[in-house]
């Protein structure tokens, strides 16, 4: 367990966190639902949210399930109702669901004419629309008591622009931007306790990456080595070595912490290369 500081407990804590089945996802949701958080994992895919609360296990009452696609409203306000009548209420609500597609990727061979227009929008939509509509349709759960918090999911691409990756740069720049809007916006309209922060992760190995920062033999491809390079601490993310800010951000240990981004990413963020 991490702590039994009583001002980082999340114990009891009603948590709904999208994106859950990936890597980083599935390590958040172990770790709190053994820190004793009931945690809602909300995905599209019925077969895959079952797959991770059997991969982990060991905590069967903590982890619940809730199928909804976070790009579609109507799905996102029937999960409402049943959040409501299962739980009442939420305290946390971790945005983590996102990602990228090729066609809004511009490869060392390409040029910005070849970017695909339809691919752009979706990564769009699933990125900040996918962070947006939750937040929107789970907002009447956080005004029960007026409080809570809300953890979106930055990226080192939104604050330093990273080539290739250009849909997925730009999605998580307007979620730094969302982020701090929604964090002024709830404090002016409900009051200090219902906060809003994100999290940056620097370059961690994911199903999604991996391929393209490592060869088989598990040795980096240049891509790979130039984030090595430019990491002070010389290496990848662990999973686990998101967990403590996540707990922090979801705790009452940060509850004069809202509005920022935090970057959790081995210096990757200080460094000019220099």
């Amino acid at each position: 367990m991490m702590t039994q500081n009583k001002l980082f407990s999340v114990k009891d804590l009603i948590i709904v966190i999208s994106g859950a089945t990936g890597v980083l996802g599935a390590s958040i949701t172990k770790h709190l639902a053994l820190e004793g958080a009931k945690v809602i994992v909300l995905g599209r895919n019925k077969e895959k949210i079952k797959q991770l609360i059997t991969t982990i296990g060991e905590t069967p009452n903590q982890i619940f399930s809730l199928v909804a696609d976070v790009t579609k409203e109507d799905e996102l306000d029937n999960a409402r109702i049943i959040l409501e009548e299962s739980f009442n209420k939420i305290d946390v609500l971790i945005n983590l669901a996102g990602g990228n597609m090729p066609g809004a990727v511009i490869t060392p061979q390409q040029t910005l004419l070849d970017a695909k227009v339809s691919e752009l929008q979706k990564v769009m939509e699933l990125n900040y629309m996918g962070t947006f509509l939750p937040t929107k349709a789970f907002l009447p759960l956080f005004l029960k008591d007026l409080k809570g918090s809300i953890i979106n999911i930055s990226s080192m691409a939104a604050q330093r622009p990273i080539s290739r990756v250009l849909g997925y740069g730009s999605a998580k720049a307007a979620i730094d931007n969302l982020t701090q809007w929604l964090a002024v916006e709830f404090c002016s309209k409900y009051g200090a306790d219902l906060r809003v922060n994100a999290i940056a992760p620097g370059f961690f190995l994911t199903e999604q990456n991996r391929r393209l920062l490592t060869e088989e033999d598990g040795s980096l491809t240049s891509r790979g080595n130039q984030i090595i390079n430019n990491t002070p601490m010389n290496r990848f993310g662990e999973p686990d070595e998101l967990l403590g800010t996540v707990q922090w951000l979801a705790s009452n240990a940060s509850k004069f912490v809202t509005g920022i981004i935090v970057a959790v990413d081995g210096g990757f963020n200080s460094y000019s290369g220099v």
